[in-house]
């Protein structure tokens, strides 16, 4: 994972938190409630436009990346705002499939408690001047739930597909992900901010 230590003044100072990268991202977080109000509709139609919606928000997640490395507009808010959008869209989602039947409990809370731990020790990080980077690890973990969440969102069968099926096989991939992604940020952590004192 790497880490990289960036300090609020010269060229990173005057780079605006409000350019087109951040506003993709915040777009992404205005296309949650619009989810949220799909999901109480859960027949086909409302579960079609919750999974629209939803992939429209998670398409933004890789235009901001996308758009933030070619134009130079990396900035510490786009680093801490963009990995928390994503862990509130997919967790609101999630949590919303509950009472519908589509996604156990239990997993559920798993996932939750993993993304709102490392959201804290992110925040820590970030305080002390820290920024930790998503790893290749945490990148798979938050595709994997973005096309698990999609899935389970769609819920019926289109075209012959059951997404349901498909949804609930992906899930455990999810877990898996953000399990073994969730260990190695904490591992980071405690190497960066406990490192080892040499004999």
């Amino acid at each position: 994972m790497p880490l990289t230590r960036k300090h609020m003044d010269g060229e990173f100072q005057k780079k605006t938190a409000f350019n087109l990268p951040n506003s993709l991202t915040l777009f992404r977080l205005l296309c949650i409630p619009v989810v949220v109000i799909c999901l109480y509709f859960p027949g086909k139609v409302g579960s079609f436009l919750a999974a629209l919606f939803f992939g429209l928000a998670f398409v933004t997640d890789v235009l901001d990346g996308y758009f933030a490395r070619r134009r130079g507009d990396v900035t510490k808010l786009g680093k801490f705002l963009d990995p928390l959008a994503d862990k509130i869209l997919v967790c609101v989602t999630m949590i919303m499939l509950i009472p519908l039947g589509r996604i156990p409990v239990w997993i559920v809370l798993l996932i939750v408690t993993r993304e709102m731990a490392v959201t804290g020790l992110r925040g820590i990080a970030v305080v002390e001047g820290i920024v930790i980077q998503a790893s290749a690890l945490g990148k798979y973990k938050t595709l994997s739930q973005a096309i698990t969440t999609l899935c389970l969102c769609l819920h019926y069968k289109y075209f012959g597909v059951d997404f349901h099926f498909w949804g609930m096989v992906l899930l455990w991939v999810a877990l898996i992900l953000t399990l073994w992604s969730g260990w190695a940020y904490f591992k980071t952590f405690y190497r960066v901010f406990f490192p080892r004192k040499s004999a």
